[in-house]
């Protein structure tokens, strides 16, 4: 008996996981119907892990019938060490930069073939981002992102390479030129782009490198700023020492308190 309650248990675990998988970036809002066929679940079945997941605070049902994700999933997102103590230590550098330029900065860290955002500060002079804070955007295209790319492990840049997406006009999807780049953000130490994810928006990143010991290097994560591209050929140079300041301070932080590994 207690063996068939555990594997009902785990069934209905992993038709729930199943229902929240449906959503992503590209799918942020979805009816009922949507997730059923996204989740692969029956309708009646889809309807009654709906019901709740939105009583548990999972999941929100909009005024439209549309579902989105919940404040509940958000806040369990923010006790992971990668957000929250990432997060913490980080968080008063990046406020310093933002007070210094009045533009939007960005702390990412590498998930897979994606820019993971950590924080982000901005204010009404900054130029609109698609970026938030949890939101996960391709590393080709992104500044914080190429940081990451080019200390990546060879197979994770192998993969991008075989088929980076176009997500603008401007983004670098050729794999010849976007090695090339990865190999200056090597050699400089910073990342630029504009207008590659953002029209009207160009970008500069640096990465956050930790050292302990004897052990090899390890870029923790990418610390960035956006700046209108009209701003981008008289700004972004300038910007590059600020912050290389601010990330040498971050990593300071990390390795005293080993808030990352």
């Amino acid at each position: 008996m207690a063996g068939g309650a555990a594997t009902t248990g785990r069934s209905v675990t992993s038709r729930a996981l199943r229902v929240l998988d449906a959503f992503d970036a590209d799918h942020p809002r979805l009816t009922l119907s949507e997730i059923a066929a996204r989740s692969g679940t029956p309708l009646t079945t889809a309807h009654r892990l709906l019901a709740e997941l939105v009583a548990w605070g999972a999941l929100v049902r909009r005024a439209d019938g549309r579902y989105v994700v919940g404040r509940k999933l958000w806040d369990l997102g923010l006790l992971a060490p990668v957000q929250a103590e990432l997060r913490q230590v980080a968080s008063p550098f990046l406020l310093d930069v933002h007070t210094a330029t009045r533009d939007t900065v960005h702390l990412a860290v590498r998930d897979g073939t994606d820019a993971l955002y950590v924080d982000r500060v901005s204010g009404r002079e900054s130029v609109p981002v698609v970026s938030q804070v949890g939101s996960r955007l391709p590393l080709h295209a992104v500044g914080v992102g190429k940081v990451l790319l080019a200390a990546a492990p060879a197979a994770v840049v192998a993969e991008v390479l075989r088929a980076p997406s176009r997500q603008t006009r401007h983004t670098v999807v050729d794999p010849a030129r976007l090695a090339r780049e990865l190999a200056e953000v090597r050699r400089s130490g910073s990342a630029r782009t504009s207008e590659e994810m953002s029209l009207g928006a160009a970008s500069v990143a640096v990465p956050v490198v930790l050292a302990r010991g004897g052990t090899p290097t390890v870029v923790a994560a990418a610390l960035g700023i956006v700046v209108p591209t009209h701003r981008a050929d008289r700004d972004l140079p300038r910007l590059v020492p600020v912050l290389q300041v601010a990330a040498r301070g971050i990593a300071r932080e990390l390795a005293r308190t080993d808030a990352v590994p």
